[in-house]
C-alpha cells in the first residue's frame, strides 16, 4: 500500500448521526486512497468494510490487486477479500445476492456499513439491482467465444467500438468477460448493450450515500506510478510467475498480471512491462472516473 496520509477527510455528519441502515459507498479511481479512508471511517463508526474491488476477490492475487494487509485493516472486519479462487466462477449477480444476504447481519451491529472499491458495475448491482438482460443465446455465445479465441481481445474491442461506442468508453476494455457479454447482447438484440442498462432502480431496505474520492490528475498519476514500483519491490513478478499455470483464467487477464505474462513470453523487457502497467493503470483510472461521473448521486471529496 502507499504511504498513509497523516490526515483523512472527516466522516460526514450524516453518517455519524445515522440511526437506521445506511450503506456508505466509497468509490474513486485506483490508488486514490479508498482503502485507507474506508478503514478510518469504519473505525470511527465502529463498523466494517465490504470490498467492491472485483480483483481482490481472489486469494491468489494479492500484490497486484493492492489488497490491504491484516495490519492495514487494523482489526476492522472486511468482507469479500480473498474469498474465491481464480478457478471459481463468480459474477456480478452473485455478488449482488451475497452482499444483500450479508447486510442484515451487519446492520444489526452498526447502522452504517461501508462498501468501498473501484468496480462500478458491482457497486451499481448492490445499490440499484441488475438490469434485465436476455439469457445468452448458445449459438451467439459460441461465435463470440470463437472470435476471442482465434482473433484475440483486440477483435472484441473493435467490434464493440462499432456496435456500442458508449459502453466501449465506459467499460474496462481489458476485461474480456465484459466485452464478450456486451457483444452477445448487441448481436442477440440488435441494440446497443448500453441502451438496455436501464432497469428501474430497485428500492433497497437501506439508505445509500455515495462519495467519490478525487485527486488532481498529476497527484493521482504520481501515486499510480509509485504504487506500481512498490508492487514490483514487494514481489509482483514472483507472484505472477507462481500463477503461470492458471494464466488462461479470466481473473488473470487484468492490469499488472497480463503485462508481466507478456514479459515472461519475451514480448517486452521487464522495464517496458512495468511502464505498460503504469500506463494501463492510468487508463483504467480514467475509465473508473467516467463510470462514476455518469451517476449523479456521488458527492465528491477532494483528497
Amino acid at each position: 500500500m502507499l504511504q498513509t496520509e497523516s490526515a483523512f477527510p472527516p466522516v460526514p455528519p450524516e453518517l455519524l448521526k445515522a440511526k437506521t441502515p445506511l450503506l456508505c459507498v466509497l468509490a474513486g479511481p485506483t490508488a486514490v486512497g479508498k482503502t485507507n479512508v474506508a478503514i478510518q471511517w469504519a473505525r470511527t463508526c465502529k463498523s466494517c468494510v465490504i470490498s467492491a474491488d472485483s480483483r481482490q476477490f481472489y486469494k491468489e492475487m494479492t500484490i497486484g490487486t493492492a489488497k490491504p494487509s491484516l495490519a492495514e485493516m487494523s482489526g476492522i472486519p472486511h468482507y469479500f477479500i480473498g474469498h474465491l479462487s481464480i478457478s471459481d466462477y463468480y459474477s456480478v449477480s452473485r455478488f449482488e445476492h451475497d452482499v444483500l444476504q450479508l447486510l442484515p447481519s451487519l446492520f444489526a451491529r452498526a447502522p452504517v456499513v461501508f462498501l468501498a472499491g473501484g468496480s462500478g458495475l458491482y457497486i451499481d448491482a448492490v445499490c440499484k439491482g441488475m438490469d434485465c438482460l436476455p439469457d445468452p443465446d448458445p449459438h451467439i455465445r459460441a461465435v463470440v467465444a470463437k472470435i476471442h479465441e482465434e482473433e484475440g481481445i483486440e477483435s472484441l474491442r473493435a467490434r464493440l467500438r462499432v456496435l456500442d461506442p458508449r459502453f466501449y468508453q465506459q467499460t474496462d476494455i481489458a476485461n474480456p468477460k465484459r466485452l464478450i457479454r456486451a457483444l452477445e447482447v448487441c448481436l442477440q438484440t440488435g441494440k446497443p448493450y448500453s441502451s438496455q442498462l436501464t432497469a428501474p432502480k430497485i428500492q433497497r431496505p437501506f439508505t445509500v450515500r455515495k462519495y467519490c474520492l478525487t485527486r488532481s490528475r498529476p497527484n493521482l498519476f504520481d501515486r499510480i506510478n509509485q504504487r506500481v514500483e512498490i508492487m514490483m519491490q514487494n514481489g509482483l513478478l514472483h507472484e505472477v510467475k507462481s500463477l503461470l499455470p492458471y494464466r488462461h483464467y479470466n481473473a488473470l487477464n487484468t492490469v499488472g498480471y497480463k503485462e508481466l505474462f507478456q514479459y515472461i513470453d519475451h514480448e517486452y523487457t521487464l522495464e517496458q512491462a512495468v511502464e505498460n502497467i503504469k500506463t494501463h493503470t492510468r487508463h483504467y483510472a480514467k475509465r473508473q472516473l467516467s463510470w462514476i461521473k455518469r451517476d449523479g448521486e456521488y458527492e465528491s471529496i477532494d483528497m
